[in-house]
């Protein structure tokens, strides 16, 4: 089985937001980068499990400069046989869909894993995007999968519950929490990683049908108020008038 993994640079989770003077930038100045926990945690490791079950290769892909490399890396110290890092600076999820749809057409992958959004933009574009572009069937937020033969049964959150779908390959899948359970690389693994071959190519030409015109930060919290538990009139006064919620 020959299978493509979508990785994504993201910011840490405990990472301080902050924005360039005109608002259009990720202030990237002090903050620590690591591979989007989807893509990792789910996508990735369901992809070795695979690869182990089924025997194949685990390939990684990524739209970005050299920057990326590090977090590639990792990919590459958890499992994956090879990388791919299209060189480029993407500024839309479009771009970043069309150039891993180009490289994807003549590789000829049975499944193409990504996570189901990613811990910066939490958009859940790319996948539709990549599968749309390969004109694949798309399994958005898959939570289980497996194999027999040809044929993949996926488990799906939906609002309130759980679908059951069936799937030929080749096809896209978006991958949960629940597909797979993190692994951490071991010394071997991060030594291993160094000779693995990471492939640096250009990106195909594409015009951007959209672009970012600025960014804005949520409205800082307020302090609490604490109320006298005896004051009733004032706790509701204050639901109804301030936080709107009566």
């Amino acid at each position: 089985m020959k299978i493509l993994v979508c990785v994504s640079k993201t910011p840490d989770t405990t990472a301080k937001i902050s924005f360039n003077e005109d608002s259009t930038e990720f202030n990237s100045a002090g903050v620590q980068y690591i591979m989007n926990p989807y893509d990792e945690w789910y996508a990735l490791v369901r992809a070795l499990e695979l690869k182990e079950q089924l025997e194949g290769s685990v390939t990684i892909i990524n739209v970005g400069t050299a920057e990326n490399d590090t977090v590639i890396r990792k990919g590459l110290a958890i499992g994956a046989d090879d990388a791919v890092r299209i060189d480029s600076d993407p500024k839309s999820t479009l771009f970043v869909a069309k150039q891993i749809a180009e490289y994807a057409k003549s590789e000829n992958f049975d499944v193409i894993f990504l996570g189901k959004e990613t811990i910066d933009y939490n958009g859940s574009e790319v996948g539709a995007m990549v599968a749309e572009y390969l004109d694949l069937p798309y399994i958005s937020y898959g939570t289980n999968m497996e194999m027999k033969g040809n044929t993949a049964t996926i488990d799906r959150d939906i609002e309130g519950g759980t679908e059951v779908v069936e799937v030929e390959t080749p096809f896209v899948v978006s991958a949960a929490k629940g597909m797979a359970e993190q692994r951490i690389p071991n010394m071997r693994g991060i030594m291993m990683a160094k000779r693995k071959p990471l492939n640096v190519i250009p990106p195909v030409d594409f015009a951007d049908l959209s672009t970012i015109v600025s960014y804005t930060l949520p409205a800082a919290k307020s302090s609490v108020k604490m109320i006298d538990p005896e004051n009733m009139d004032e706790l509701v006064r204050l639901l109804h008038e301030e936080a709107k919620v009566i």
